[in-house]
């Protein structure tokens, strides 16, 4: 069995207020290494929510997430933010690429925040997005990119410092047909060359369908 990469226990959310709403009543979830797992689930039920206690941006009211063997709720806020930096990648349904800066650069932002040299990050950072079919595109700004290249270029930064696990929060979701199922060809061969696993939440049940594991966060539970 490949190795355990992500996993949450008893993970619950509470959001406080006059009347405080419970979001999350004790998801449990295993991501193994490789693994493409998709959550589904109507709006408003807590799959950005879920996604952003996977990631460490948000903190569970109880339970815990452990990504490689550390529990993040352990940390510090600041060891959090390089333990996030290093173990995990992000996706979101908007592509968040700084316009200024040309694809290869903005793939590259990630190893240059962990001061990687300049010349080895664009090396790296050329070489990802020559994988997803953008080797002729390395120095051409968000502008002169599709929503189809800004996306895979998105997913070519997520992937860039070799993580453990990818979140990917509607990642095509603002995308034709066609263009979406590019774009999800791009990951599963990011996803099966580098044996990274993909958390992807999505209203797509199609593209669901073509995970290797399709779930739905309903009730604040998640399940089959």
């Amino acid at each position: 069995m490949s190795e355990l990469v992500l996993s949450c226990r008893n993970l619950t959310k509470t959001y406080q207020g006059p009347a405080p709403v419970q979001v999350l009543l004790g998801v449990e979830l295993e991501v193994r290494a490789g693994e493409r797992i998709a959550i589904m689930g109507r709006s408003g039920s807590g799959k950005s929510t879920l996604l952003h206690l996977l990631g460490g941006l948000d903190l569970p009211t109880s339970g815990t997430v452990t990504i490689r063997g550390k529990t993040l709720s352990s940390m510090a806020e600041a060891e959090r933010g390089r333990f996030r930096n290093a173990a995990l990648g992000f996706v979101y349904q908007f592509h968040h690429l700084l316009p200024e800066f040309s694809a290869v650069d903005n793939v590259a932002m990630p190893l240059l925040i962990r001061r990687t040299p300049m010349p080895e990050a664009r090396e790296r950072a050329a070489a990802v997005l020559r994988q997803v079919g953008l080797g002729a595109r390395l120095e051409h700004q968000p502008g002169e990119l599709s929503g189809g290249e800004r996306q895979r270029c998105a997913f070519a930064r997520a992937m860039v410092t070799a993580p453990a696990c990818v979140l990917a929060d509607e990642p095509t979701g603002n995308l034709d047909a066609q263009t979406a199922d590019e774009v999800f060809e791009a990951m599963v061969q990011l996803s099966a060359s580098h044996g990274t696993a993909f958390v992807l939440v999505t209203h797509d049940a199609a593209l669901a369908a073509r995970t290797g594991r399709a779930l739905e966060l309903r009730g604040g539970l998640l399940g089959a």
